[in-house]
């Protein structure tokens, strides 16, 4: 039907009805994974860990780094737990001094009020949380009761400190500032100053600025050593580049990171042809900084793989002048052209600069030339007449 139509081609339909289902169908390379997603999580799985007492030593940070539904639920069994374990102390204190069933004549009952479980664990709740409605309360009458309030108002404010101070963690981490800090999809390798340099876009979204901000780059992949050692994640540091020079940037406005690809770079073989999902490369960028208004150090994260590196272009411009302000237009923050770049690695550029002579000569005479008309054949499209001179 849909083949009649014109929708999907007879011969696709007739290709696909006669491939044979049992038969192995060829599948492509995956892309390698990533060590960094580009949203700036690890991707790294902690498998087989024996000592998993060490995470209690340090409960609180245990608390923070759990996930939502996680972190509610023990919020919430925190304090109904703590209240269910008070309320079962203040029965057995009640029961133990004969309050539950109280008879003429007796003494004066350690807790007014409480003649069953449930009226233990309103009061438990009251303790603890401080409401105080006043239709229960501790007399004189049992120094145990004195201390059980004592105990429950230490262990309450306990609680409170911890939980509360964990969902403040939570909601205030450094990692959410770096949600605004935003980097270009895909980086670009071009000349600048006639040497061949990585390049990338940084920009921050929020008007509150980012305090000495620095930025730092590793190139990650899988290298062996001469003595036969595998080393599956090797990181390099590489030195990054702006427009004042040095790691540290002032990022009030968009900016081009670059690192010029010299003899001491990794990227110093690094030719187009490279430029593929199979390739093992993967250059990572961290940009840190302590958040102006909350005074928290925050790091956003990102990387490129080989086939994200695109050879050739440039970014095109996004901050202009206008009405005495400059103006960032965040539509055009990943854009990029093309240009005149040698289709060399670095090493052979500065062997041979004469693969740079001819770059630049090319484009110097530009893609288009005009024809020039000779001028014997050259018709002029009006005369003046010597008559029209006198």
């Amino acid at each position: 039907m849909l083949s009649r139509k014109g929708i999907i081609p007879e011969e696709y339909v007739l290709t696909r009805l006669a491939e044979d289902p049992t038969e192995p169908r060829y599948r492509a390379r995956q892309r390698r994974a990533r060590f960094v997603s580009k949203k700036g999580n690890c991707n790294v799985a902690h498998k087989n860990i024996r000592e998993q007492g060490r995470f209690l030593q340090d409960v609180f940070t245990t608390l923070v780094d759990l996930k939502w539904p996680h972190t509610l639920l023990i919020f919430t069994m925190s304090f109904l737990c703590s209240w269910l374990l008070f309320a079962m102390a203040w029965w057995l204190i009640a029961f133990a001094h004969g309050d539950l069933a109280p008879s003429e004549g007796t003494a004066e009952p350690c807790v007014t009020s409480i003649h069953s479980f449930s009226s233990a664990f309103l009061f438990s709740i009251e303790v603890q949380v401080t409401i105080g409605f006043g239709g229960r309360m501790v007399t004189e009458e049992c120094p145990l009761a004195i201390l059980i309030l004592i105990v429950q108002n230490i262990v309450g404010l306990m609680i409170n400190a911890i939980m509360l101070g964990c969902i403040f963690m939570k909601t205030a981490q450094a990692h959410r500032r770096a949600e605004t800090l935003i980097f270009s999809k895909h980086a670009v390798i071009a000349l600048r100053h006639g040497r061949l340099c990585f390049m990338l876009r940084v920009g921050d979204l929020r008007k509150s600025m980012i305090i000495s901000a620095t930025i730092h780059m590793q190139v990650v992949r899988k290298t062996t050593s001469p003595e036969g050692e595998v080393v599956p994640l090797h990181q390099v540091d590489i030195p990054m580049e702006n427009g004042v020079g040095g790691n540290s940037i002032f990022l009030v406005a968009p900016l081009i990171i670059y690192h010029v690809i010299d003899a001491n770079s990794p990227l110093y073989d690094l030719a187009p042809s490279d430029l593929h999902h199979h390739q093992d490369l993967e250059i990572i960028v961290i940009l840190e900084g302590v958040v102006e208004t909350t005074g928290i150090t925050t790091q956003a994260r990102t990387s490129y793989l080989a086939d994200e590196i695109l050879w050739g272009q440039r970014f095109v411009p996004i901050v202009a002048e206008e009405d005495g302000r400059y103006s960032v237009d965040y539509s055009k923050f990943g854009n990029t052209i093309k240009v005149p770049t040698p289709l060399c690695t670095a090493r052979q550029l500065d062997e041979d600069r004469s693969l740079l002579e001819a770059l630049t000569l090319a484009s110097a005479r530009g893609p288009l030339r005009k024809r020039s008309v000779p001028m014997a054949k050259a018709k002029p499209k009006f005369s003046i007449s010597p008559d029209s001179l006198s």
